[in-house]
Parts: structure tokens; sequence; C-alpha cells
């Protein structure tokens, strides 16, 4: 009976992890609900400002602003890479780590020396790991990011760019398509790039100056990007997290039904087993 008992034992135990992911799965379920409703405020006033900035941009203001120089090759990068605090998010963490890596090995096989700036502690053990210089690192950002935590990585870069001690910002984040689809990408904050077919200065009615505009909102700009990137990325951490717990959820359901036949099984033969001891012993005493 010893091997009945230990595939009861094993129900117990995937009995009690299904409930632990399901549990997980109805948390993550709840707070992507709010991610996503952040994500939908945050992209129409994200979208607008990026029109207003590549439109007004124009090389000749690069030496009243320095943020708006444009190197002719860039010898120091700097990569922001946002990750997770947390794992048990199916492959989320992995993707963006992949990601940060290739733009790492990319930029180093032409010459370019790369500052890491990491936002989530997986992405900060990997690199820890590896051995890497780490310039900067922000493990307290919550699952409710807020424009405080997207100036705190964006103004020292910015900062950094202006004052020529790097020559290009890259954000690497997740974008949120759907719970089902967010996969990693890279923008590249600074240089700016004019976008093509925007619309030209002279569509808008600027007081006091083109400069002085930009002068305003470009750190605006810049803020809102890694704001926008950020609530993408919990958003997405969420909808990672609840497939991968429903998928966890529903394998140990079907390891439960697969232990309890064979458990059944095991009890069937021993109940026989017995018998068949019980009618041999009768006919002995007889």
């Amino acid at each position: 009976m010893a091997g009945a008992r230990d595939v009861k034992r094993r129900i117990r135990s995937v009995e009690n992890t299904r409930q632990i992911t399901r549990t997980m799965e109805l948390v993550a379920t709840s707070k992507l609900k709010r991610a996503t409703d952040r994500v939908r405020a945050a992209r129409p006033y994200s979208e607008a400002l990026s029109a207003i900035v590549s439109s007004l941009h124009a090389p000749e203001y690069a030496e009243a602003l320095p943020v708006l120089r444009q190197p002719e090759q860039v010898r120091r990068a700097a990569i922001l890479l946002m990750t997770a605090n947390r794992g048990l998010a199916g492959a989320f963490n992995a993707n963006l780590i992949r990601e940060g890596r290739q733009l790492l090995d990319r930029l180093r096989s032409d010459g370019v020396e790369v500052d890491l700036h990491l936002a989530g502690r997986k992405g900060l053990a990997y690199f820890r790991f590896r051995g890497e210089a780490i310039a900067s690192s922000r493990t307290d950002i919550s699952d409710d990011p807020t424009v405080g935590d997207a100036e705190g990585l964006s103004g020292s870069l910015r900062e950094a760019f202006e004052a020529g001690e790097i020559d290009a910002v890259y954000l690497i984040s997740s974008e949120f398509r759907s719970a089902m689809s967010t996969p990693p990408r890279t923008l590249q904050l600074l240089p700016l790039q004019p976008s093509e077919g925007a619309l030209s200065a002279e569509a808008f009615i600027l007081s006091p100056s083109a400069v002085g505009v930009l002068r305003d909102l470009i750190p605006l700009y810049l803020r809102n990007m890694v704001y926008r990137a950020l609530v993408e990325n919990a958003a997405a951490e969420q909808g990672a997290r609840r497939t991968a717990m429903k998928n966890a959820t529903d394998n140990a359901g079907e390891m439960i039904e697969h232990l309890t036949r064979t458990y059944n099984r095991a009890r069937q033969a021993q109940i026989t087993q017995e018998i068949a001891e019980i009618v041999g012993g009768a006919e002995g005493v007889g």
C-alpha cells in the first residue's frame, strides 16, 4: 500500500500547487485590467506629443539646444533596459534580456562603449551574474509606475547626452499588443529623429519661438516616452504572468487526473491482492 500512499501524497502536493497558481492567475488578471487602462490612457498623449516634437525638430536648433545635437559618430551609448522585479511570467524577462544582450553585443562589435541602465531586479541579477558593469539600476518601481519614476530614469540620461558624455540612448521594453502578445522592442530615444510626413513647423502658432517651445517640450517628451514604456511593460508583465499561471493551473489539473487514475489502479490492485490472500488463507484452513 506504500505505492498508493505515495501517489496520494503527490496528488495533495499538486493540488496545493494548483491552488497557488490559480490564485496568482486571478491576481494577475485583476492587475492586468488596471494596467491596460493605464496603457490606453497614456498612448494618445504620447503619440500627439511625439508628432509635435518631430514636426518642430530642425538641425539648426542644435546650437541653442544641445539635446538636439546629431553626433557624427556614436562612441558611447546608453541602454535603458526594463524588466520585471518578479519571475513566474513565462519568457517575459528572458525575451527582454535577450533583446538587451543582442543590442549590447551589436554596439560593442561596432566599437561603441555602452553604459547599462537597468530597471527591474531580473535584468539586474542577470547582468550582475555575467559580471557586466552597471551604470545605474532601479528596483523600486511598482506595478503602478509614476511620472516621477519616468523622470528619474530619463532625466540623467538626457543631461548626459546634452553634456556630450554619451552619443545615443536606447530604450528596451515590452510592447503591449494583447495579453498574449508582448514582444520586446528597442527604441532610440536620443538623438531625436524627425519623422517623415510630419507636419511642418509653419502648421503651428508658436510663442515665443520654436526653440523656446522645444526647450520645454523635449524633456516632457522624453519623460513621457519612458513613462509609456513603463506602463506598457507593467501591462505586458501581468499579461505574461496570467498566461503562464493559467498554463500551470491547466497542467496541474491534467497531472491530478493522471495521478488519480494511477492511485485508483494501485488501490484496486491492493484490494485484489488482499482478497486473494484471504481466499488462499481460507482454503488452507479448510
